[in-house]
């Protein structure tokens, strides 16, 4: 199946789901609220995320919000883009329990403000197959709007619970706002990195590890790799959940060191 008609197939699954919704009087808010009984989207999710308009969801907003999670602004933009684009897109639709959008834009930019270059669209193809697609042991910090993946993991009552936009809004979450880490926050991030680098190191099995793990520098991978001044404030727990998302490149990079 063409990756454009795959994702007209996705449009049309996400417009079914919307289309089981039901009505009812919620007492708690005070006015009608919807439920739906999805086979393929958390439908749910979607609406509280993207701040969906579900009172009247058509197949072409089914398709706006495809493409988004695709990675695009929205649908013209997929119908649009290249050979390589439109796979890498598809590639980050099925392997959104590993890495968000969000995530991987921010991987990627990272990845070329260091090289010094824009990458081509076929390099990041490249990228995503080495770093995500083909390695295992990524969670993503995002949702996975996909249902297919709640038989590998199954739901609670409290995962079924939509949760009111003012309480998400009241969330208390610990922002960084200021680099180079110091204190308490220095340390637990660079132990996070050790024990995440070990992890890494195991799955990719190099020639060379203890050459690798010689070359390896946390506090360095801190300091000057992870996180940088235009990305201030981020959430702390996010920033910490970047290091398992990321750090396979940088060891991989190690690992290619070690071999010349």
């Amino acid at each position: 199946m063409k990756t454009v008609e795959y994702f007209k197939l996705q449009a049309k699954n996400l417009h079914k789901d919307f289309k089981t919704q039901n009505s009812y009087f919620d007492p708690t808010y005070g006015h009608d609220v919807y439920e739906y009984a999805p086979k393929f989207f958390d439908v749910d999710a979607l609406a509280l995320d993207f701040d969906i308009d579900e009172h009247n969801f058509t197949l072409m907003n089914a398709q706006h919000y495809i493409a988004r999670l695709a990675g695009f602004r929205k649908w013209t933009d997929m119908l649009k883009a290249s050979t390589s684009t439109l796979e890498l897109s598809k590639l980050l639709f099925d392997n959104m329990h590993k890495v968000s959008v969000i995530e991987w834009d921010i991987y990627i930019s990272s990845e070329e403000r260091d090289k010094g270059f824009r990458f081509d669209d076929e390099f990041k193809l490249d990228i995503f197959k080495a770093v995500f697609d083909e390695v295992d042991g990524h969670q993503s910090d995002g949702t996975d709007y996909r249902l297919q993946r709640e038989t590998e993991m199954p739901m609670n009552e409290s995962q079924n619970v939509k949760p009111k936009k003012n309480e998400m809004e009241n969330k208390i979450t610990v922002k960084i706002t200021a680099l180079p880490l110091v204190g308490e926050d220095r340390i637990e991030f660079v132990n996070t990195a050790n024990e995440v680098f070990e992890d890494v190191l195991e799955r990719l099995e190099p020639e060379n590890p203890d050459s690798v793990r010689k070359l390896w520098d946390a506090e360095k991978y801190i300091d000057e790799s992870l996180l940088r001044p235009d990305m201030l404030p981020i959430d702390r727990d996010y920033a910490l959940s970047l290091i398992d998302a990321f750090l396979v490149h940088h060891v991989m990079e190690l690992a290619v060191e070690t071999d010349n």
